[in-house]
């Protein structure tokens, strides 16, 4: 190994400092408690190409891969030849960006001595962006809030009052959604005096070296995984609940030497609501899961991920077309690594886990005084929770855990600290992870009531209602979320619904499917799940054959 690799090898890991403080930096300034609590956001480094250099490992893959896509859309829109030290730029644009209109990308020109080296992007999910707000009800995306074209935050270092009073004039909470701005601009500020420093250290003048050869070794380090796969074309298909309509979702894994293309053909067409995908998310999940499964090991950058190769036709809720309402794009994204991992467990078996509860069970909470002339305000609240993820091959799922995005659940003392709500019940949902020689992991409950004078409207957007996540292997499938206010009505898993005054909001949310035959499982793990009330004593006879209770 020559001496300028070993240097670069130093650099790169000296990359994944440099973004993990710019992630840091938004996690510890922003305004939103999606970012603050969960750590819902992407940082990363670019090139001159804009081709992502480093990602920072907090964050989410619908982030972090969709902001590889948007850079270059950023290079493209503005011009190399019209970037000027101390520009900022910015967009929301779902297409262009990560997807729909509550996440904010914002992309900063890094110079070092006069000269252009490269670019600094995040991205975050903004307090409120106008329209409907987050939830899935809108008819286009135009209801859904402000679309903000790639543009000028800060031109050569003078900030655009244009686009920060067009801003202001379309959100609910201004100042919160500009501070979430300056957040995201700092952000990018704390990762370019890192990177100057390291470049210092190793008295380097640009990135191009480093950057090709971070690029050129981890696509290579994919490529042969991917050609150790047996060729073929690989099936798999899943009904998922949707919003108007039940979705079918369809993907054919095409294996080839060191190539590998997901196709989803066949998948239902765009809906009327919000729960499209744009293309760039679907990408950024089908990747994942499969980069998950294929090399695990590889840093995640534009070399990683150039090997998988993504397509879905135009027009199908998976690459849905302008203006199509995208607001709840999570909801199908999130579940496009348990269509991908099915195929991919036909050609590579005993490698990718069961189907887990996926989607995150999100919700946007308006909580509203019932005297308007009372003096006090009301508040808009975001609560991000997670069910189960499915056995995996040699291990049980895991509880209450968001899998394939990776966030945090947010601090209840956060969230009723935000608002007039009171979080009476939040525990393992017992009995949800499904039966199998590895158990799925459990989904929670959640009692959610408005304080006294006050009633809240909730965005629901959730999934495995109708439909639970599948075991593999033998394994049985977990147990379906529910909806419902704590007297027995029954709620929608989708749409603006209301809880009034003295009501309790039951979430009960679903939990991953099992691995493999139930009775191989070891009894003294039943005994332990039954102890721990992760089952119940009814579950431990008929799904495992524990008689002597």
């Amino acid at each position: 190994m020559s001496a300028e690799t070993i240097d670069y090898q130093i650099m790169w890991s000296r990359l994944i400092a440099v973004v993990e403080e710019q992630a840091t930096t938004l996690i510890r300034t922003a305004f939103s408690t999606s970012v603050r609590e969960a750590g819902d956001l992407s940082a990363g480094l670019f090139d001159l190409r804009g081709r992502m250099m480093a990602q920072a490992v907090t964050g989410t893959p619908g982030h972090v891969n969709a902001m590889a896509e948007s850079v270059l859309h950023f290079v493209e829109e503005i011009g190399r030849e019209n970037v000027r030290e101390g520009d900022v730029y910015l967009t929301n644009d779902p297409w262009l960006g990560t997807g729909h209109l509550h996440d904010v990308t914002m992309v900063t020109p890094s110079f070092r001595h006069g000269r252009h080296i490269g670019f600094f992007a995040c991205t975050a999910h903004v307090v409120d962006i106008g329209g409907r707000g987050f939830g899935p009800d809108a008819n286009d995306v135009f209801e859904e809030g402000l679309n903000i074209p790639i543009t000028r935050f800060r031109d050569a270092g003078t900030i655009s009052n244009i686009v920060v009073k067009f801003i202001r004039a379309n959100v609910r909470a201004p100042d919160a959604v500009i501070g979430d701005l300056h957040s995201l601009e700092a952000c990018n500020a704390a990762g370019d005096r890192r990177l100057q420093e390291m470049m210092n250290e190793f008295r380097i003048a640009d990135l191009e070296g480093l950057s090709d050869f971070i690029i050129d070794t981890s696509r290579k380090a994919t490529r042969e995984p991917i050609a150790e796969l047996p060729d073929g074309s690989y099936d798999n298909d899943m009904h998922v609940d949707g919003y108007d309509a039940p979705v079918h979702m369809k993907v054919r894994l095409h294996v080839e030497g060191d190539r590998l293309v997901a196709d989803f053909a066949g998948t239902s067409g765009m809906s009327g609501l919000g729960v499209n995908v744009p293309m760039v998310y679907t990408r950024a999940y089908a990747c994942y899961g499969l980069k998950c499964a294929i090399a695990p090991e590889v840093p995640n950058n534009t070399g990683s991920l150039e090997p998988f190769e993504i397509t879905a036709p135009e027009g199908c809720i998976l690459n849905a077309r302008r203006p199509a309402p995208v607001s709840v794009r999570h909801v199908l994204g999130h579940l496009v690594p348990d269509v991908a991992l099915g195929a991919l467990h036909k050609c590579l078996p005993n490698a990718v886990p069961a189907e887990g509860a996926s989607a995150l069970w999100n919700i946007q909470i308006s909580a509203r005084p019932l005297d308007q002339d009372s003096g006090r305000s009301g508040a808009e609240m975001l609560l991000f929770n997670s069910g189960g993820t499915g056995a995996r091959p040699s291990l049980d799922g895991l509880s209450a855990t968001a899998f394939p995005s990776g966030v945090k659940t947010m601090s209840i003392e956060a969230t009723e600290h935000t608002g007039p709500i009171v979080v009476w019940r939040k525990d393992l949902r017992e009995g949800s992870g499904g039966a199998g020689a590895h158990r799925g992991g459990l989904g929670q409950t959640i009692e959610i009531e408005p304080r006294e004078g006050y009633e809240f409207y909730f965005n629901a957007m959730f999934d495995r209602i109708e439909n639970p996540a599948r075991g593999r292997s033998g394994g049985r499938a977990g147990a379906a979320g529910n909806v419902a206010l704590a007297d027995g009505t029954k709620l929608r898993g989708k749409g603006r619904q209301k809880v009034p005054e003295g009501a309790r909001l039951v979430l009960s949310l679903p939990g991953g499917g099992g691995y493999g035959n139930p009775a191989e499982r070891p009894k003294e793990k039943v005994r332990a799940d039954l102890t721990a009330g992760y089952i119940s004593p009814e579950q431990a006879k008929a799904d495992y054959g524990l008689d002597d209770l």
